[in-house]
C-alpha cells in the first residue's frame, strides 16, 4: 500500500493527506499555494506472511501483503483484513481493540492511524453527540464564513467504510485492572490499549455574576451557536481575554455586527505570543478596526439581574455590556486519569512514546502534557494522536515536540509568532525594526533563528517555520538571510 503525502497549511497548522494539496483549506479558507509538503511520517503497519480475507466477497490470499486488488470483486487492497494480525516487529503486545476517549483531531488521528493495522477493531468515544469537527474553525463559524456542514471532518460513510464504531457517550470511570470504560448510561467497552483524547474544559475565573444570563465561553459548536443566537439582540459585547481565541471571537463578533470591547489583564495582547512592542502594535491595529481595547483590565464583577448588564473593573470603571464571552485560557480534562491513579501534573504526564504510567494507556491532545509541555495547537495534536495510536498497536514511534506556532483567523490582521519570543538570557540576539503597522522581530542563538514575530508582512512565514524546525545555522538559508539582515 502506497503512502499517503501529507500537506500542511502555513496559516493554521491543518495537515490535509492526499496527493496534492486541497483547492482550500477547510479550517481557514485559504488557497493551495499556502500549502507545504509535510515532513511528517505516520506508522504504516507491516504485516507478516499469513492469510487475508476480502471483507467484500471473502476470498483468502495468502501472502506476506495482501493483493492490489481482489481477483474475484476486484475492490482495491484496503479492503482485506489479516486472519492472523500480525504484531508490529519489536512489539511487546500491540491492540487488538483500541478504545480512544475523545473525538477531536487527537483522537480521530489515532482512529484513522489504527485502521490501517489489520485486524485491529477501533471504538472512538465522542461526548458531543454529533460527528467529529473542526474545533479549530468555530471561530470562523461564529463570523459566518462557513456554514455547520463545513465543520464536519468524517461523515457517517467514513466510519463505516472503516469500520471504526463511532460511540456517543460520556465516559465516567477508566477501570485499568479490568481494562474496561464505562459511560454515563452504565455501557462498558473493553479494551486492550486506550488512547485519552479527551482534550480541555474553558477556564472560568472566580468572578461574581459570572453565571448571569448572557455570559458564554467558546469551545463547542453549540457554545458558537448560542452565541450566535445572543448576537442578534446585543448591541455591545464584551470579550473578556486577549489571547487569540479572544481576539478572534471579538472580530467575529464584529462582524455580525456588534460593538466590541476586549479587556485584557496583561499590559498587552497576546503575551504568550508577542513582545509588548508588537502587542501595542496589535492593539492599535485593532482599534483602527474599531475594535476597542482596555489592556491592564481586571474584572471585579459581573454586573446585572438576571442577565449580565455590565462590567465591573478593579479600579473602579464599569462597562455597559449586553453580552460577555469569557476567553481566559482552557484546562485539560484529565479527571478520569486522576480517578484511574494516573499520573498528572497540569495534565496527564506521558513520555515520548506518550505512554502514561501505565503501559496500556497512551494520552494525546490538549489532555496531556509532554516534558513539561501542553501544546494545544493543531499540528502537535494531529501528530500526538498519530503517534498514540501508532506505538498502541506496536510501534516505537517518538513524539519529541514542535515549535509552537500561530497565526490570527477572522481578523483582518496578518500575524505570524513561532518558537522563543522573549529570550530569558543574554546568549540570544534580537532583531526587531517596525514601519507603520509591519512590524517584525527574530531571535537567533549562535546563528540559529530561534524565534519570530511577523505583523503585516508574513509571507516569509513558511521559510521562517522551516528554518527553525531544521533547527541550522541562518546562513543555510539564504533568501531570510537577504531578506532580513
Amino acid at each position: 500500500m502506497s503512502e499517503t503525502k501529507r500537506w500542511t497549511c502555513e496559516v493554521c497548522g491543518y495537515i490535509h493527506k492526499g496527493d496534492a494539496a486541497p483547492e482550500q483549506c477547510p479550517v481557514c479558507g485559504v488557497d493551495a499555494d499556502q500549502f507545504v509538503m509535510s515532513e511528517i511520517e505516520i506508522f504504516q503497519p507491516k504485516a507478516g506472511a499469513g492469510k487475508w480475507k476480502c471483507n467484500v466477497c471473502g476470498y483468502i490470499h495468502e501472502g506476506e501483503t495482501p493483493p492490489s486488488s481482489c481477483p474475484v470483486c476486484s475492490v482495491p487492497s484496503e479492503h482485506f483484513t489479516a486472519l492472523d494480525a500480525p504484531v508490529a516487529e519489536g512489539s511487546s503486545g500491540s491492540a487488538r481493540k483500541l478504545v480512544i476517549i475523545g473525538a477531536g483531531v487527537a483522537g480521530l488521528t489515532a482512529a484513522e492511524t489504527a485502521v490501517s493495522a489489520p485486524g485491529t477493531e477501533v471504538v472512538l468515544i465522542s461526548k458531543e453527540v454529533q460527528l467529529p469537527y473542526y474545533r479549530l474553525n468555530l471561530t470562523r463559524y461564529l463570523a459566518g464564513e462557513v456554514d455547520a456542514a463545513s465543520l464536519v471532518m468524517k461523515s457517517d460513510d467514513w466510519f463505516n467504510e472503516h469500520n471504526v464504531k463511532l460511540v456517543y457517550g460520556d465516559v465516567v470511570h477508566i477501570d485499568r485492572d479490568e481494562k474496561q470504560v464505562e459511560l454515563r448510561d452504565g455501557t462498558r467497552h473493553s479494551y486492550d490499549k486506550l488512547v485519552i483524547s479527551a482534550g480541555a474544559h474553558c477556564f472560568m475565573p472566580p468572578i461574581p455574576g459570572a453565571n448571569r444570563e448572557g455570559v458564554f465561553t467558546l469551545r463547542t459548536q453549540k457554545d458558537a451557536e448560542d452565541i450566535i443566537a445572543a448576537s442578534k439582540n446585543a448591541a455591545h459585547c464584551v470579550v473578556i481575554g486577549g489571547g487569540l481565541l479572544g481576539l478572534e471571537a471579538a472580530g467575529a463578533l464584529k462582524k455580525r455586527g456588534c460593538n466590541v470591547t476586549v479587556l485584557e489583564g496583561y499590559g498587552w495582547l497576546l503575551p504568550r505570543q508577542l513582545p509588548q512592542k508588537g502587542g501595542e502594535l496589535l492593539k492599535d491595529v485593532l482599534q483602527q478596526e474599531d475594535i476597542h481595547v482596555v489592556t491592564s483590565a481586571t474584572t471585579k464583577e459581573l454586573l446585572g439581574d438576571e442577565a449580565v448588564q455590565g462590567i465591573l473593573l478593579a479600579d473602579g470603571r464599569t462597562i455597559e455590556t449586553d453580552m460577555v464571552v469569557v476567553s481566559t485560557g482552557v484546562r485539560a480534562n484529565s479527571y478520569l486519569a486522576r480517578q484511574c491513579g494516573l499520573t498528572v501534573g497540569n495534565a496527564i504526564l506521558v513520555d515520548d512514546q506518550l505512554r502514561t504510567n501505565d503501559p496500556d494507556i497512551y494520552a494525546a491532545g490538549d489532555v496531556c502534557e509532554h516534558r513539561g509541555v501542553l501544546y494545544g495547537i493543531w499540528p502537535a495534536s494531529y501528530l500526538q494522536g498519530a503517534t498514540a495510536a501508532a506505538n498502541a498497536l506496536g510501534a516505537e514511534q517518538s513524539f519529541v515536540g514542535i515549535a509552537r506556532s500561530n497565526r490570527l483567523k477572522v481578523l483582518d490582521v496578518d500575524l505570524f509568532s513561532i518558537g522563543v519570543i522573549n529570550p530569558d538570557d543574554a546568549s540570544c540576539v534580537v532583531y526587531e525594526h517596525q514601519d507603520g503597522n509591519q512590524y517584525r522581530r527574530l531571535i537567533t542563538r549562535d546563528g540559529v533563528l530561534k524565534g519570530a514575530v511577523l505583523i503585516g508582512d508574513t509571507s516569509f512565514a513558511g521559510q521562517i517555520q522551516e528554518a527553525i524546525e531544521a533547527n541550522t545555522a541562518l546562513s543555510n538559508w539564504p533568501k531570510l538571510h537577504q531578506q532580513f539582515f
